[in-house]
């Protein structure tokens, strides 16, 4: 099993989205532990929907970041970095503005794939979205 790398911080991690989608949608990582991530992201107009809703893409995007994130914490020595290759989501709520929360949490940590999943919160602690994706490990 894959652990917890200690040259990953929140902040060490903050660091690699800098000028990327994470970083533009204004992904936050919050903490950081053996087999979990939890990170957030303050909705705002531009991140909703033509509907006024919260844009679907809005919650994946912090849902596979916050498990991509923590799935480069949790490397093994061999592997050096990875790639999707599934992910899926079902939405379960929405809302329209506060800080929405994704906790990634291992499923399957192999030596050539990882299992994550995520569970997105609205501002109130409901369950916005369950999300689930395959991590391919790269030598």
């Amino acid at each position: 099993m894959s652990t917890l790398r200690p040259e990953f911080t929140p902040e060490t991690l903050q660091d690699l989205q800098r000028g990327t989608l994470p970083d533009l949608l204004g992904v936050r990582i919050v903490a950081l532990a053996q087999g979990t991530l939890t990170g957030k992201l303050v909705v705002r107009p531009e991140l909703l929907a033509p509907n006024g809703f919260l844009h679907a893409a809005t919650v994946i995007g912090l849902a596979d970041t916050c498990c991509g994130y923590a799935c480069i914490a949790h490397l093994p020595e061999q592997a050096k970095n990875f790639t999707t290759i599934e992910l899926k989501s079902n939405f379960l709520g929405t809302c329209r503005d506060g800080t929405i929360r994704a906790v990634a949490t291992a499923v399957h940590l192999g030596r050539s794939t990882h299992v994550w999943d995520a569970t997105v919160f609205d501002p109130n602690g409901r369950t916005l979205a369950l999300f689930r994706c395959t991590q391919m490990l790269l030598a």
